[in-house]
């Protein structure tokens, strides 16, 4: 398995551990001019729990891989906390600041891949 691949199911890891939901990874590799190959794309019913996902996400990836994000940004308010490994970004919504977005629709020529809950 690639590095890549090892890197989202870790992040995939770390969003379910704090029960976050709707999880669909991006794979933006057949686009050109990219800012990075993956988008993992989740949501929280709060903004403590999008705080909560964010900082799970941080700890697995640091634990499981030894990858600590470039930066994070988004945590003052936590509607929309972006978290950036370079080849793949990490989008952490609340429901209604990712309907708005609607970055699946924007990105709609890239391979979406949906994670099923784990409730």
């Amino acid at each position: 398995m690639n590095e890549a691949k090892i890197l989202i199911e870790k992040i995939t890891e770390g969003i379910q551990e704090k029960k976050g939901k709707n999880i669909v990874v991006a794979d933006l590799t057949g686009i050109g001019d990219t800012i990075c190959k993956y988008f993992v794309i989740c949501q929280g019913n709060s903004p403590s729990q999008v705080t909560a996902i964010v900082e799970s996400v941080r700890e697995y990836v640091r634990k499981e891989v030894q990858e600590k994000p470039v930066g994070i940004d988004g945590l003052r308010n936590a509607a929309w906390v972006a978290m950036d490994y370079c080849d793949i970004l990490v989008h952490v919504f609340l429901p209604e600041v990712r309907n708005f977005y609607d970055l699946e629709h924007l990105w709609a020529d890239a391979k979406l891949t949906q994670i099923p809950d784990l409730d």
